[in-house]
């Protein structure tokens, strides 16, 4: 941890950047899925997909900043490479194999699902057991972001009740 004049005191930064930096490892993970769903995706729906699946990762590309910068703030290293990802991630290895544009929508709501919920997860920790209302709001900023990505996936997948 790096020195800084944040009045968290150090061993709840310490706790904060280590749960943060399990979300940027995920975050990171569904971007690059959704990313690898919009260059393969094949099928019917093959435009709307490609343009919602770049939307996605746009928009988990800004999540994994937030992570990484609120971790900085808090005097730790944000851990961003591809073998720290790949280590860290609890997000279910995307099949390289899809290519039909309902078999990406399904996985992709699946890793959103999951990742949604360890978010709403870490909104508790960070706010009530770590103490920091302004990593708790932004997981809350993040939280909304993911459960709309996930409610367009779902669309797509019919109204079965």
């Amino acid at each position: 941890m790096y020195p800084t004049k944040n009045d968290i005191p150090a061993k709840r930064r310490e706790g904060l950047v280590d749960l943060l930096n399990v979300h940027l490892a995920s975050s990171l993970d569904v971007m690059l899925q959704t990313k690898q769903a919009h260059w393969n995706v094949k099928g019917p729906n093959f435009a709307a997909l490609h343009e919602l699946f770049d939307k996605i990762n746009e928009d988990f590309e800004e999540y994994s900043d937030l992570l990484a910068e609120r971790i900085v703030q808090l005097g730790g290293i944000a851990e961003g490479t591809a073998v720290v990802v790949a280590k860290r991630t609890p997000i279910k290895q995307y099949p390289l194999s899809l290519a039909d544009g309902m078999e990406h929508v399904d996985y992709l709501s699946g890793s959103l699902a999951a990742f949604g919920k360890a978010v709403r997860e870490a909104i508790k920790t960070s706010g009530e057991e770590l103490g920091d209302a302004d990593t708790a709001d932004i997981y809350t900023e993040i939280s909304r972001g993911v459960d709309k990505w996930l409610w367009m996936l779902e669309a797509h997948l019919g109204s079965k009740k």
